[in-house]
């Protein structure tokens, strides 16, 4: 019997990012933030896996902005999210810029079981932290990537700094991101998401933090300071 893997899926959260789906590529829009760190997730994920030629899976993808940074990097990138207009908005941006992705309307529990071993990079980045069950998901990454292959993750720390910077300064003062995008609670420490993915199978082998300047208004990767928004790179050990 086939399970129903739709209940991993907040529809509060997806009607929020649908809600501004229109704006996705607007770069004056809440989606701001994500234009400027994209150059910087892109050049992560691509200095540990180069993408050229890589069959690659970005899960959650939204408008596309990190699917279409991979595919210009030369590869194969399918994309997937629960919010249909979201996938619109990045089909049709696909269109005008001339750059190819397979876009899919379909959770990544179920891509896993239609799919397994499939893909040699998985991406899923800014997207746990609006999940019921962050584990769900990462155990279907492990299930999607090939052995040897490598799987990252973005997420925001949860700690006094962090309600702080990623809710207080940037949705109420500062006004980068709209009111409501983030729930604390929902914030994954380092600690927490390096046991699931060691439980899922992965090994972690780096991660680092994303630092945004409010005076010079510019995101930096930054090593050793991962106390608000990080990265994580995982690899599946190979057969």
């Amino acid at each position: 019997m086939q399970q129903n893997h739709s209940t991993n899926v907040d529809q509060a959260e997806i009607a929020k990012f649908e809600s501004a789906a229109t704006r996705w590529w607007d770069t004056e829009s809440e989606f701001k933030p994500l234009h400027e760190i994209n150059p910087l997730r892109t050049n992560y994920v691509d200095s540990i896996a180069p993408l050229a030629g890589k069959k690659v899976l970005d899960v959650g993808c939204g408008g596309g902005i990190l699917s279409e940074g991979m595919a210009q990097r030369g590869a194969d990138v399918t994309g997937i999210d629960m919010g249909e207009a979201n996938l619109t908005t990045a089909k049709l941006h696909a269109l005008e810029s001339g750059v190819k992705v397979d876009y899919r309307h379909i959770t990544v529990e179920q891509l896993a079981s239609e799919q397994p071993q499939s893909y040699d990079v998985v991406t899923c980045l800014e997207m746990l932290e609006h999940v019921p069950d962050p584990e769900s998901i990462i155990r279907a990454c492990y299930q999607l990537v090939k052995p040897g292959g490598h799987i990252f993750f973005s997420t925001i720390n949860r700690n006094p700094k962090a309600y702080a910077f990623a809710i207080i300064g940037a949705e109420y003062l500062m006004k980068m991101l709209t009111p409501g995008t983030h729930d604390y609670h929902k914030f994954i420490k380092p600690s927490e998401l390096t046991r699931w993915c060691r439980g899922a199978g992965l090994q972690v082998t780096d991660m680092t933090g994303m630092v945004y300047n409010p005076l010079t208004k510019i995101y930096s990767l930054k090593d050793h300071d991962v106390s608000v928004n990080y990265l994580m790179a995982t690899v599946k050990p190979a057969e």
